[in-house]
């Protein structure tokens, strides 16, 4: 069984320190409680970097309270296909029983999204363990690649986000889970939860791009993808690979590394952070071939983060995973 919870907020945390026991939590004045000076400015990666190792200290000593204050009220993480709030998240992070003996953070790359919400990714790499809620500690997925979108909340910045893939090797992917297959025949795509989301104006027209996005993906149509993504797009894949800017995103897009003969997206939630930044959880399909391997068919579980252009949205940063 996967460590699905324990794994992936150690990744939000960012592990900076590579040693034994707990860390120390951060006494800079800049950085604690998520406080950078001026509020004006961009964050640089070393002060975002600061406020990863304070939350990992606190995740580490199951400070739930401390962690509290390091999140938006809509923070939220997409695990095994289904969707944590910042109370779930809190609740586990209470009860949390981590040994973890060494860790490392390394590749930090930032992104902007726009002026008041940053992309944070890194490689990470754990070694320990976290005890699952049947009791069992099971080892931490290592190596991974880590994303966490920040966002200005006057003076400080509040984690809104974090995902995560574990890192593999494009020519040889892993098979498809049986509980991920399991997951997608039992889901009801015509429930009353869906139903509402669409029916949600902003949930429906970033669902619309998106689709269209796939679309674009599958024809290789780089000028359409242009269109709808902005000046500072940037991307994570199943892999664990991330393409920072839109140039390396768009050329990876359109590249004949994948031939893909169809797509869906369905199950599209979304979240307004503010008036101007969306973020939409979905599930994907894509059915064809990369690397000349076949694609499983199994869901492809997905965040985006969004910006309002105008009256429109553009997609800005996404996040792809397999479960």
């Amino acid at each position: 069984m996967k460590v699905v919870f324990h794994s992936s907020f150690l990744g939000l945390a960012a592990l900076v320190l590579v040693g034994c026991g707990t860390p120390e939590k951060s006494t800079d004045a800049n950085t604690s409680a998520g406080v950078i000076k001026r509020a004006d400015a961009a964050p640089t990666l070393d002060a975002l970097l600061a406020l990863e190792k304070q939350a990992t200290a606190d995740y580490l000593t199951s400070d739930s309270k401390s962690i509290e204050g390091m999140l938006n009220d809509k923070f939220g993480m997409r695990e095994a296909g289904r969707q944590m709030d910042k109370a779930a998240i809190l609740k586990l992070i209470a009860g949390n029983k981590c040994i973890v003996k060494t860790w490392a953070l390394e590749d930090p790359l930032m992104a902007r999204i726009d002026a008041d919400a940053y992309v944070l990714s890194y490689r990470g790499t754990f070694d320990g363990s976290c005890t699952a809620p049947n009791g069992k500690p099971e080892m931490i997925p290592s190596p991974i690649r880590g994303a966490t979108v920040w966002i200005r909340a006057g003076d400080k910045w509040l984690a809104a986000f974090h995902g995560q893939d574990t890192i593999l090797d494009p020519k040889n992917p892993p098979p498809p889970t049986k509980a991920a297959a399991a997951r997608e025949s039992k889901k009801d795509h015509g429930s009353e939860a869906n139903a509402k989301a669409a029916a949600d104006r902003d949930t429906a027209a970033m669902m619309a791009v998106e689709k269209t996005a796939w679309e674009a993906w599958m024809a290789k149509d780089a000028r359409k993808l242009d269109e709808l993504t902005t000046a500072d797009l940037s991307f994570q894949n199943i892999f664990g690979e991330y393409f920072a800017n839109k140039a390396d995103t768009l050329k990876n897009w359109t590249s004949a590394y994948c031939d893909i003969k169809s797509v869906g997206v369905t199950d599209g939630v979304g979240t307004l952070l503010s008036p101007t930044i969306g973020i939409l959880n979905r599930t994907g399909t894509a059915e064809g071939s990369c690397n000349g391997q076949k694609l499983p068919m199994v869901p492809i579980y997905g965040t985006s983060v969004f910006v309002k252009d105008g009256d429109s949205w553009k997609l800005a940063f996404s996040l792809n995973r397999l479960d």
